[in-house]
């Protein structure tokens, strides 16, 4: 049995708020807030990935300290703008 959009959307966001670094919470529960609705399923698939990714790595990049490898660039840099956004 396949999982449904709104199951799905349900675990992601809590995968976005229950990181392990305080700051990588709040950084992708408020991403994932305003933009997990409206995501495809591929983008998705591809948020889901980055969720697999070390939380070290992922504020690294999204603060700009590290490049992202070429899959995520897009995708961070559409968090990176959330967050000043957010400021």
């Amino acid at each position: 049995m396949s999982e449904t959009r709104e199951h799905r959307l349900k675990r992601l966001r809590m995968r976005s708020m229950r990181r392990g670094i305080k700051e990588m919470d709040i950084i992708l529960s408020r991403f994932a807030g305003a933009r997990l609705d409206a995501m495809n399923n591929e983008a998705l698939d591809l948020y889901e990935a980055l969720l697999g990714e070390s939380d070290h790595d992922l504020y690294q990049w999204v603060s700009g300290q590290a490049s992202p490898p070429q899959p995520y660039e897009a995708l961070i840099g559409q968090i990176a703008a959330q967050i000043s956004r957010a400021q």
